[in-house]
């Protein structure tokens, strides 16, 4: 039994230009054009599912998606940091973000770890493989970097390493909760 999970990042939204921890604002105009664009360029699942923020759900709505809400594939809770810039919050208090970059246990903005966040969607992954399918999912890029980072086991630093372009495709296939990873693709092409 194969699984097929494809998770889309959502387009790009005012928040990833000002490197914004994310505040729920909508998305862009070029945003909204990009994924108008994309509509129909990805494969039929069998499940489609978007996370809560309005910028995924928007980009869902915009590709032509009818999609169920997962509570699970939010993306990471900022807490107190939500809203505001990475710089900002660097010139307000460095050592926060240095161990929020360097420690996967950090949630001292009262929010969520990494190593939560983690925890949430490596969850979600397991029991996604045990249904054979296709499942696509509009997702936050920092659920698609944790899902890559359970997929492929390994350690949680490289959460950091990952790069997640609006409007692109992650694939993970596989059986038995061992999964073969493709990163990057763009809508229409195989």
């Amino acid at each position: 039994m194969t699984t097929r999970v494809t998770l889309l990042s959502p387009a790009a939204g005012d928040a990833q230009r000002e490197v914004r921890f994310d505040d729920d604002a909508p998305l862009s105009e070029a945003g909204l054009r990009r994924a108008r664009a994309a509509a129909g360029g990805f494969p039929a699942a069998d499940r489609t599912l978007v996370s809560p923020s309005v910028r995924c759900r928007r980009t869902a709505a915009e590709l032509g998606l009818s999609a169920a809400t997962a509570s699970e594939l939010a993306g990471c809770g900022m807490g107190a940091w939500r809203g505001r810039t990475l710089a900002e919050v660097a010139e307000a208090d460095p050592a926060a973000v240095s161990a929020w970059l360097s420690d996967p246990g950090f949630a001292g903005h009262g929010g969520e770890s990494l190593r939560e966040l983690c925890d949430r969607v490596g969850g979600w992954l397991d029991g996604v493989a045990d249904v054979s399918g296709r499942v696509l999912a509009v997702v936050e890029p920092d659920v698609v970097r944790a899902a890559a980072v359970c997929a492929l086991r390994v350690p949680l630093d490289a959460f950091w390493r990952m790069d997640v372009p609006p409007l692109t495709a992650t694939e993970l296939s596989g059986r038995g909760g061992r999964w073969n990873l493709a990163l990057g693709r763009t809508p229409g092409r195989p």
